[in-house]
C-alpha cells in the first residue's frame, strides 16, 4: 500500500546556516523531481523550498527505505553528515503529512503566524511538480486540498489581515533599530518578489529606496519608478554603502554578495558611522563575518524572531479557529484516503487467504492415502469456506467504514496485522506444516520499533487518522505556538538508525 511521506526541515528544526545548504533553485527542483521519478521506491513527488523550509513530498511503497535513500542523497548534496541531518528533519506520514502541508499553506507553521506569501509558494511547488509530471492521484488531491484550506483560513479568520510577511517584519526590525525611517537612506539589494514586498513596506513609512541589482536591472528600474526610488549596480555597491543607513538584502545568489573585507573598507570611509544590515536571503547574501566589523549591526532571517513575538500577541484565538479549519479539512482527506485504500485491501486480504489455503492443501497432499477424490474435494471446499466466512465480517466492516473518518485507520491496522504490505511472505515461517505467520514476525525490514513501536502504531491507527495519532500541542522552540508533536511524526534519527541496522 502506498503511503504519503514528507521529509523536510524548517526554521523550527534547523538554523539558517543549515537551511541555506539545503536551499534549492527552481532549476535544481526540476532536476531533483526528475531523479526522484526514476527511483523504484517513489511513485509521486513534489518539492517545496522557501527561505524557512525545504520539504519533499512523496508517495512511496516503502517509507522506511525511501527515508533512508533520500537522507543519503540530501546528505551528499549538502555535505552534512547523515546522522546530523537525521536529527534535524521531520518525516510525518499519511494524514500527519497532509496536516503538516495544510498548516504550512495556512500560515500556521510559518515563522510569522498568518504569513500570506507561503500560499503562493505552495501553489508554485505544485505547479512545478505538475509541469515535470511527478504528481499523481494522491499529491494532486493533497495540494489542491491544502490550497483550499489555506484560502479558507485567510477568508474565515483575520490571521492574514495585516498581510504580514518576512519583508514587512524586516522593515519593522529596521524601524526598531534606527527609529524613524523617513529621513534614512535605505538600500535594497535584489529585485525579486521579496524585494518588492520590502520596498512596499518601506514606502508606507515614507522611505525612498535605492534598488541594487545586476541580473534584473529592468525589474529594478520598474520598482524604482513605482516606489519613487533609484537604481544602482552591484559593481558600485561599496560606494553606495557609504551613504546608506539601512540595507536589506534578498537576492537569489548562491554565494554572498558582500564580504567582511570590503565592508571594513566601507566602514572606514564612513568614519564608522553605524550601518544596519538585514539579510533575509537563504542562502545568505551577507557573510556572517560582517557582524565583526565595528559599527555594523547584522541581522539574518533567524533574528526576526524578536519582532515576530509581537506579531503573535493577541492572535491565539484566530489561530485556534484556523486549526479547527485544518482539522475539518483533514477529516475529508482521511475519508478520501480510506475510500481509495479499502477495495485494494479487500482484494489483497482475500488473495492472502487463498494463498494460505492453497499452501496448506499442497503441503498435505498425499497424506490421506485412504481419502477418495470426493473426500479431498470436500476438504478443500471446507477449508475455503472457513476462510471465506472468517473474512466475511472484516470485509463488511471495511466497506461500512468507507465513508467514516477512521477508514484509513481500519485499513492500516488490517494491513499491518495480516502483513499485506510485506513482500515474499513465508506462509508457514512460524511453524512449518502448521499454518501462516505474518512476514513481520521474521523479516527485519518490518521491525517497526525504530519507527514506531507496534503498540503505538496499532493504537494510533485504531484511533483514526484525523485524531493526529496521539498528538500533543507544544510551543515551538522559537515561541511560535501550534507546533505539533505526534506519534505519526517519525523521528528521522530513529529511521536512520533503522536503515543502518537493515544494511549492516
Amino acid at each position: 500500500m502506498n503511503e504519503l511521506l514528507v521529509l523536510g526541515l524548517s526554521h523550527k528544526t534547523a538554523p539558517v546556516a543549515v537551511r541555506e545548504r539545503l536551499s534549492v533553485t527552481d532549476a535544481q527542483i526540476e532536476r531533483m523531481l526528475g531523479e526522484l521519478a526514476r527511483s523504484e521506491h517513489v511513485h509521486e513527488a513534489a518539492v517545496l523550498s522557501t527561505c524557512n523550509r525545504t520539504e519533499i513530498y512523496l508517495v512511496v511503497g516503502d517509507p522506511l527505505q525511501a527515508e533512508g535513500d533520500l537522507l543519503n542523497v540530501i546528505a551528499k548534496s549538502s555535505r552534512i553528515r547523515p546522522v546530523e541531518l537525521a536529527s534535524l528533519v521531520y518525516t510525518p506520514r499519511n494524514c500527519d503529512a497532509a496536516r503538516h502541508l495544510y498548516r504550512v499553506a495556512s500560515g500556521l507553521d510559518s515563522m510569522i503566524l498568518g504569513e500570506y506569501e507561503v500560499q503562493g509558494q505552495v501553489k508554485r511547488a505544485y505547479e512545478t511538480a505538475l509541469r515535470v509530471g511527478t504528481t499523481g492521484p494522491m499529491l494532486n488531491r493533497l495540494f489542491k486540498a491544502a490550497l483550499r484550506t489555506g484560502k479558507r483560513v485567510r477568508t474565515e479568520t483575520t490571521l492574514s489581515e495585516r498581510r504580514t510577511s518576512v519583508a514587512s517584519v524586516a522593515v519593522d526590525l529596521a524601524s526598531a533599530t534606527v527609529g524613524d525611517l523617513a529621513d534614512r537612506r535605505v538600500m535594497i539589494i535584489g529585485a525579486g518578489e521579496t524585494a518588492e514586498l520590502t520596498a512596499q513596506a518601506f514606502a508606507t513609512q515614507g522611505v525612498r529606496t535605492l534598488f541594487v541589482s545586476n541580473r534584473h536591472a529592468d525589474r529594478a528600474r520598474s520598482l524604482a519608478a513605482r516606489f519613487g526610488g533609484s537604481v544602482g549596480s552591484l559593481t558600485e555597491l561599496p560606494e553606495q554603502l557609504e551613504a546608506a543607513d539601512v540595507v536589506v538584502s534578498s537576492t537569489g545568489s548562491p554565494h554572498p554578495v558582500l564580504g567582511s573585507t570590503e565592508l571594513a573598507d566601507v566602514m572606514s570611509a564612513r568614519h564608522d558611522r553605524p550601518l544596519v544590515l538585514i539579510d533575509i536571503a537563504v542562502p545568505r547574501d551577507i557573510d556572517p563575518e560582517c557582524a565583526t566589523v565595528p559599527g555594523v549591526s547584522l541581522y539574518d532571517i533567524d533574528d526576526l524572531q524578536a519582532v515576530v513575538a509581537k506579531n503573535l500577541a493577541g492572535r491565539g484565538a484566530e489561530a485556534s479557529i484556523a486549526e479547527e479549519i485544518v482539522e475539518e479539512e483533514i477529516h475529508k482527506f482521511a475519508r478520501w484516503m480510506g475510500q481509495m485504500e479499502i477495495t485494494p485491501t479487500i482484494v489483497d486480504l482475500r488473495a492472502r487467504a487463498t494463498e494460505i489455503v492453497e499452501h496448506v492443501l499442497s503441503e498435505n497432499e498425499g497424506r490421506w492415502e485412504s481419502a477418495s477424490e470426493a473426500d479431498l474435494a470436500r476438504i478443500e471446499r471446507a477449508a475455503r469456506t472457513v476462510v471465506q466466512r472468517l473474512l466475511h465480517e472484516p470485509t463488511v466492516r471495511l466497506k461500512e467504514a468507507r465513508d467514516r473518518d477512521d477508514a484509513h485507520g481500519h485499513v492500516e491496522v488490517l494491513r499491518d496485522l495480516f502483513g499485506l504490505d510485506d513482500a515474499d511472505v513465508d506462509v508457514d515461517a512460524a511453524d512449518p506444516g502448521r499454518g501462516f505467520a505474518p512476514a513481520h514476525a521474521t523479516d527485519p525490514r518490518i521491525v517497526r520499533g525504530a519507527v514506531m513501536d507496534a503498540e503505538t502504531r496499532r493504537s494510533a491507527a485504531a484511533a483514526g487518522c484525523p485524531a493526529a495519532h496521539g498528538e500533543t500541542d507544544v510551543t515551538a522552540s522559537h515561541g511560535v505556538p501550534g507546533e505539533r508533536v505526534s506519534a505519526g511524526h517519525v523521528p528521522a534519527a530513529d529511521a536512520w538508525r533503522a536503515v543502518g541496522r537493515r544494511t549492516s
